[in-house]
């Protein structure tokens, strides 16, 4: 069940993070610096998503 509620958190961590990004994005002096750590912070929590995932189905 940890796993469940972990994959929970993440996904809506990720969520979270898709919106800022794109209302950053849109903002006309958009932070390059800010967008680019939140995209990578994005894709790490993504990369834990799948990891966890593929221990529950397996």
């Amino acid at each position: 069940m940890a796993i469940e509620h972990r994959l929970r958190e993440l996904d809506a961590r990720h969520r979270d993070l898709d919106l800022i990004i794109e209302n950053e994005a849109k903002r006309p002096s958009a932070d390059a610096m800010r967008l680019s750590a939140m995209k990578r912070q994005k894709l790490k929590i993504k990369e834990e998503i799948e990891g966890l995932r593929g221990r529950t189905h397996h």
